[in-house]
């Protein structure tokens, strides 16, 4: 069992400090917002994430989990101490590393005995030096402490899942002692460990995301051709997925990516290239497609319905992704904006993020977390998240509810055939208004 501190009690930092008191060490998460900490005590998540209350309130009570606004105590009682403040995008599209440093001059004030500090947050390379640099001032150079990066690679939506079940473990640190500290650390979450640099380390986290959204961006770029040559991009993701060199995972098109983590981690990559002096060329492509796919989908509805004034739009979906109320980056917050600019009405549904959609959009929409009531008497629906209550919907309910039966869908999420045979006007990413296949007989 360690003494552990994270710092910072958001997504990363709670998920993280819950799973490391599951697994039998003793973690206070520190804040210093009162209310948030206040709230975590009496069992209100700052997030949602499924599993997570449970799991926070579980080791509360076995006396594992701790959270406090007193930074500086924590940081004195620790052995292990975890850096997991935010890294915002800032105006130049590099992370904005304030509550890094703040986190480390905190550190450094309170350093008492040898101390692991590690630097969870996504950082860019470099961070680790920066750290190691500011704690050795503030401390005065009279405290033995080494200095670790150790990236996560949560989901959202499926954060639990992958912090108890980890296909790999990034640990970098020049310490070889640092290094079996944190690799015990994560025994029980995985066997596979990756001992690395501080600086390997670090890239690693943005080149993994980074590659990801390429994978995104270079299948919708596939439908963008689909479109118009009359392909599928469902059945040609079929056939380049199933090559065990490529693989199925990311290749689904439709509006492309959104959430905390790949439009700010593709941009700090750039950021960081061209600081080096090299013309990333590539990622620079994959954001240029993302940020054209939501047009796309609006010049989609555009083209159906000619003009927008005074048509209603249902809405489905507000959170970037399902299964949380992360509305960051969110596609909802681009296109609920232009169908308005456009003299649309638009009525919002989503069954958790409403709450921080309200705080970007205001009264730009009505909101609702029905969704039946959300598609009553609307013009077009345009589908943004792949919610289960989405993926589920009574279809000819929809169609007795809407005045016109079009769904643009952007995450092409029903079959083509089935929606024409239903009456649907349905317009998806990349595939043909109706799926037309040909069976090929096996036989010689």
């Amino acid at each position: 069992m360690k003494k552990i501190a994270v710092i910072g009690t958001g997504y990363v930092g709670l998920v993280s400090g819950a799973c490391f008191a599951e697994a039998g060490n003793r973690v206070t998460c520190c804040d210093i917002d009162e209310k948030k900490i206040a709230n975590l005590w009496n069992g209100i998540m700052p997030i949602y994430e499924p599993g997570l209350k449970e799991l926070v309130q579980q080791n509360v009570e076995k006396g594992t989990l701790y959270f406090t606004s007193h930074t500086e105590e924590a940081i004195r009682e620790a052995e292990v101490i975890f850096i997991a403040v935010g890294t915002p995008m800032s105006a130049t599209g590099e992370a904005d590393l304030t509550y890094i440093k703040q986190a480390a001059g905190t550190i450094g004030d309170n350093l008492t005995g040898y101390k692991v500090i590690v630097t969870k947050s996504t950082v860019p390379v470099g961070t680790g030096k920066t750290v190691e640099s500011i704690v050795r001032e503030r401390s005065r150079d009279n405290q033995a402490f080494d200095i670790v990066s150790n990236p996560e690679f949560l989901r959202e939506g499926a954060a639990i899942k992958d912090s108890m079940n980890m296909e790999r473990a990034v640990i970098g640190t020049a310490s070889e002692k640092a290094f079996q500290i944190i690799a015990d650390l994560h025994k029980p979450f995985t066997s596979t460990i990756v001992k690395a640099t501080v600086e390997s380390a670090e890239l690693i986290k943005y080149a993994a995301n980074a590659f990801l959204a390429t994978k995104i961006s270079f299948i919708n770029d596939i439908a963008n051709i689909c479109d118009r040559v009359g392909a599928d991009v469902t059945k040609v993701a079929e056939g380049i997925g199933l090559d065990s060199r490529i693989g199925n995972k990311f290749l689904q098109a439709g509006i492309g990516f959104g959430g905390s983590c790949f439009p700010k981690d593709t941009a700090a990559l750039l950021h960081i290239a061209e600081s080096s002096g090299y013309d990333f060329n590539l990622i620079k492509a994959v954001i240029e497609t993302n940020e054209g796919q939501r047009a796309r989908l609006v010049s989609k509805l555009e083209t159906a319905l000619g003009s927008m004034k005074g048509k209603t739009f249902s809405v489905l979906g507000l959170a970037f992704k399902p299964n949380t109320n992360d509305t960051r980056y969110s596609p909802a917050l681009d296109i609920i904006p232009q169908l308005r600019d456009m003299g649309a009405m638009v009525k919002a549904f989503d069954p958790i993020a409403i709450g921080e959609a309200k705080k970007q959009l205001g009264n730009q929409c009505i909101y609702s977390d029905n969704v039946y009531e959300t598609v009553k008497n609307t013009d077009a629906c345009v589908i943004l998240t792949d919610w289960q209550e989405v993926k589920q919907l009574d279809l000819m309910k929809v169609k007795r509810l809407m005045n016109n039966p079009l769904i643009v869908d952007g995450r092409n999420l029903f079959d083509l055939e089935q929606m024409d045979q239903l009456g649907f006007t349905y317009i998806s990413m990349g595939r043909p208004a109706v799926q037309k296949e040909t069976v090929i007989s096996n036989a010689i």
